[in-house]
């Protein structure tokens, strides 16, 4: 007789242990999981808030070396700039130079040239031509142009080079200059100062420059630009002049341009004048004194008593030195 079989419960307990135990390792995984999540995201944000910081401050870093080389740029940029204009100056200084030193070894060269030349001139003259050289007197009489004795061999030029003049009357002085110089066909040295004192051409400090048409016209083309500090006092030019050049052996004619005497006290410059142009022996004087005055103060208001104050004393300094006093009425 065959036994019943046993029927097979597919839901048994074990079967239900297996499945609870099977979710509940998943459940266990997923607890796990979410646990260790926010320590992975808070490490991660921690590290990323010390590479900013870093970085941060490396970009500070950069920031401030960029400052400081940009100020060693600046710097340096200027201190460029101010060697190259001191280099142009140089340069300038140097081509003025070069052309002084050129002008001088002609002048040179040329005065020896002359020199030579009267030498052998010289030596052809007859024994007659020797001693009527010799014999020869200066003529006593004055030779006069318009009132003005123009019997000097050499002429000084002093020239106010204020303001006023060189606004207003500036190419009437280089007329009246031309003019001057025009009555004296030949003479045996000029120079030009300013009323302080100062040379027109500084390569003939203190010496004679030779005269001839191309150093005439030097002259007067370097006047149109000529333009040294003045105080518009005369006093300054006249007394350098005669303490320089005056020689007892030459005929010299100063010639004054000006248009004001506004500081100073007028009795003061004369007799500063009188000491030093007076002769050794105090019988006359050493130098012509001659005066043009630009009437240029005269068409301004409130100058009019400097111009008048100019006028007095030039023409007292023309008249105790032997020279003549010339006011213009007009600029044209």
């Amino acid at each position: 007789m065959s036994r019943p079989r046993r029927q097979i419960e597919v839901f048994n307990l074990s079967f239900l242990d297996v499945i609870s135990c099977g979710f509940g390792a998943i459940i266990l995984l997923l607890v796990i999981s979410k646990i260790s999540e926010p320590l992975v995201i808070e490490q991660t944000n921690t590290n990323l808030s010390g590479r900013i910081a870093e970085l941060e401050q490396q970009l500070h870093d950069i920031r401030g070396e960029t400052q400081v080389i940009n100020r060693d740029l600046v710097a340096k940029t200027e201190q460029l700039s101010t060697e190259k204009a001191k280099l142009a100056r140089l340069q300038g200084a140097l081509t003025s130079i070069k052309g002084e030193h050129s002008l001088v070894s002609t002048a040179t060269e040329a005065q020896s040239l002359i020199a030579d030349e009267l030498l052998s001139a010289k030596q052809e003259l007859t024994a007659e031509m020797r001693r009527l050289d010799t014999g020869y007197q200066r003529p006593k009489e004055k030779s006069l142009i318009g009132g003005v004795p123009v019997d000097s061999e050499y002429i000084i030029f002093i020239i106010d080079t204020s303001g006023s003049m060189q606004r207003f009357a500036w190419p009437l002085v280089r007329q009246k200059m031309e003019e001057i110089l025009s009555i004296y066909p030949e003479v045996k040295g000029i120079q030009v100062l300013n009323d302080m004192g100062d040379y027109m051409f500084s390569q003939y400090a203190g010496r004679w420059i030779p005269d001839s048409r191309a150093r005439r016209r030097a002259i007067l083309d370097r006047l149109v630009t000529w333009a040294p500090f003045s105080n518009s006092s005369p006093v300054e030019g006249v007394t350098a002049a005669i303490q320089r050049f005056y020689a007892s052996d030459k005929r010299i004619s100063l010639y004054v341009f000006g248009d004001d005497f506004s500081m100073g006290v007028m009795q003061d410059v004369i007799d500063t004048v009188r000491r030093r142009n007076a002769t050794n022996d105090g019988s006359g004087s050493r130098v012509r004194i001659h005066t043009v005055a630009f009437p240029v103060l005269l068409l301004q208001a409130g100058a009019v008593q400097n111009a008048a104050r100019f006028a007095a004393l030039m023409r007292k300094l023309a008249e105790e030195n032997n020279g003549s006093f010339v006011g213009l009425n007009s600029l044209r």
